[in-house]
C-alpha cells in the first residue's frame, strides 16, 4: 500500500475569494507583527467565528478553516496563538457583560495582552470542583489567597483567568466564581517547573492578597463553575485539534517579545518544538524521519504510519463535528473529549514510532540528533499531553457519563457544604 501525503484542494469559496483579494490589499510583511494583528483584528478575518461587533464575522466553523487556508496559502501569519484566543476570548463573549467584552476582547485579538489559565491547585486537578484558592470581597475588590500550579505561560501573561471559592457554605460547584485577573501585582508571584525536556512551559503560581476589581467577576458571584466549563470545553477542543495548550507560534503579549518582529520573519519561520512536531503534524513528522532514516519500505513502519495517519484522520472528522456543534450554538460537547482521548494516543503512537526510527541515535541531543532533537523532545514532553487539560481518565469518565449514559460514582460532596468536606489540605475539626 503506498503512503502518501495529504492534499488538500485549494478553497474556491466566496469567502476564499474574499479573504484572498483582503490580504492582496493589506498582507505586508515589512509590518510589525503587532501592526498585523492590529489590521487583522479590524477587518474580522483574526476570529472569523466570533460575532460581528466583537470583531468576528459571525462565520461558520467550516468557513474559519476556510480562512485559515487563505492565511496559510499567502504566507501569512495568523491570529494570535496563546490561551487569550483559545480560551479567554470565547468564554468572555459567551458570559462576559459587554464592558468586559469591551475591556479584553480587543487586546485579545490584536496580541496585546497574554492570559494563563489559573485552575489547577496542588489538591485539586482532576476535581477541579475541590479547589481551595479563596477570593473573599473587600469593598469593590476581592482579595485572593492560594496557590495554583501547571500552569501554562504565566510568565509571560498580562491576565490569568482565575477560579476561586467565594462562598464555602454550600457545595463545592456552587461556591466558586470566576475572574479575570492581572498577574503584574505584588501579590502574584509565578515559579518556572522544568520540564524533563529542559524547558519550563509550566509554572506554580502564588496567590498573597492579590487583589481584582469587582468589575472583574465574569459571570456573576458563585456562578463561576459554569463558566469554568465553557473555558474547559474550548480547552479540550482546541486540544483535540493539535493546538498544543495554545502555545505555538505568534505569541501575544508584550513580554513574550514578538510584537516588534518583522512579521514576514515571523510567518516564514518555523519553531515550535515538540508540541509542533505532535497533532495534525505527527504523521508527516514520522513521515520524514521514516525517510531520513530509510525506513519507510519496511512493512511494520508502513503499517505503524499507515495507523497514525488514520488516527489523526478520524481526529481532524472529530474536530469538524466540534466545529459544527459551536456553529449550532451549542457549544463543544462529548466530541471534545473524544478528541482530546485520541490526542494522547495519536502522541504515544508518534513517541513510539519516531524513537523506534531513529534507534540507539535516540540518546543524542542537539545538534548531533537526527530532526534536530525533536524526535527526542517529542518523547520527553509526551506524558504532558495525557495530563494538561484533562487526565484521559477523567476524559473516559466524562464519555461514558455523557455519551454512554453511565451512572456517576457515589459522592455526598454534591450537596455537602464545602466546609465540611476533607479535600486538598483541608479537614475537618
Amino acid at each position: 500500500m503506498a503512503i502518501v501525503e495529504e492534499t488538500r484542494p485549494k478553497a474556491t469559496s466566496p469567502v476564499a475569494e474574499e479573504v484572498r483579494a483582503w490580504l492582496a490589499s493589506n498582507w505586508d510583511p515589512e509590518l510589525t507583527v503587532g501592526e498585523w494583528w492590529e489590521r487583522l483584528a479590524d477587518s474580522g478575518w483574526a476570529v472569523p467565528t466570533w460575532p460581528e461587533e466583537w470583531f468576528g464575522r459571525g462565520l461558520s466553523g467550516d468557513s474559519a478553516a476556510v480562512v485559515s487556508a487563505a492565511l496559510r496559502e499567502a504566507g501569512a501569519l495568523g491570529p494570535p496563538a496563546g490561551l487569550g484566543l483559545m480560551l479567554a476570548g470565547p468564554t468572555i463573549v459567551a458570559h462576559g457583560t459587554d464592558e468586559q467584552k469591551q475591556r479584553y476582547l480587543r487586546p485579545i485579538v490584536t496580541g496585546q495582552e497574554a492570559w494563563c489559565q489559573l485552575f489547577s491547585e496542588p489538591g485539586a486537578g482532576s476535581d477541579l470542583a475541590s479547589l481551595q484558592c479563596r477570593a473573599v470581597q473587600d469593598g469593590e475588590e476581592w482579595v485572593v489567597n492560594g496557590q495554583k500550579v501547571w500552569t501554562s505561560g504565566a510568565q509571560v501573561a498580562d491576565l490569568g483567568m482565575l477560579v476561586a471559592r467565594t462562598d464555602v457554605d454550600v457545595p463545592k460547584h456552587r461556591g466558586i466564581s470566576y475572574f479575570a485577573i492581572e498577574m503584574d501585582q505584588p501579590g502574584v508571584d509565578v515559579r518556572p517547573l522544568r520540564e524533563m525536556t529542559g524547558r519550563a512551559l509550566f509554572n506554580e503560581v502564588f496567590l498573597d492578597d492579590a487583589r481584582v476589581p469587582d468589575d472583574a467577576l465574569i459571570g456573576g458571584r458563585n456562578s463561576g463553575w459554569m463558566v469554568a466549563l465553557t473555558t474547559l470545553a474550548n480547552e479540550r477542543a482546541g486540544l483535540g485539534g493539535g493546538g498544543g495548550g495554545g502555545m505555538g507560534m505568534g505569541m501575544p503579549g508584550r513580554r513574550a517579545g514578538m510584537l516588534e518582529r518583522r512579521v514576514g520573519d515571523l510567518a516564514r519561520g518555523g519553531g515550535g518544538g515538540a508540541q509542533r512536531a505532535l497533532g495534525s503534524r505527527g504523521y508527516a513528522t514520522m513521515k520524514r524521519a521514516a525517510d531520513a532514516e530509510g525506513r519507510t519500505g519496511e512493512a511494520v513502519v508502513r503499517q505503524s504510519l499507515a495507523t497514525l495517519y488514520s488516527l489523526e484522520q478520524i481526529s481532524r472528522f472529530t474536530m469538524l463535528r466540534t466545529k459544527a456543534s459551536k456553529a449550532a450554538g451549542r457549544g463543544p460537547g462529548p466530541e471534545a473529549n473524544t478528541a482530546k482521548l485520541a490526542m494522547s494516543r495519536i502522541t504515544r503512537l508518534c513517541r513510539d514510532l519516531g524513537l523506534d526510527l531513529i534507534g540507539a541515535k535516540g540518546m543524542l541531543a542537539g545538534g548531533d540528533a537526527p530532526m534536530g532533537g525533536a524526535l527526542q523532545e517529542m518523547a520527553m514532553f509526551a506524558p504532558a499531553v495525557s495530563i494538561y487539560g484533562g487526565s484521559d481518565e477523567v476524559q473516559r469518565n466524562i464519555i461514558g457519563e455523557r455519551v454512554l449514559g453511565l451512572p456517576k460514582e457515589p459522592s455526598d460532596d454534591r450537596t455537602t457544604p464545602f466546609k465540611d468536606l476533607q479535600v486538598g489540605t483541608a479537614r475537618r475539626g
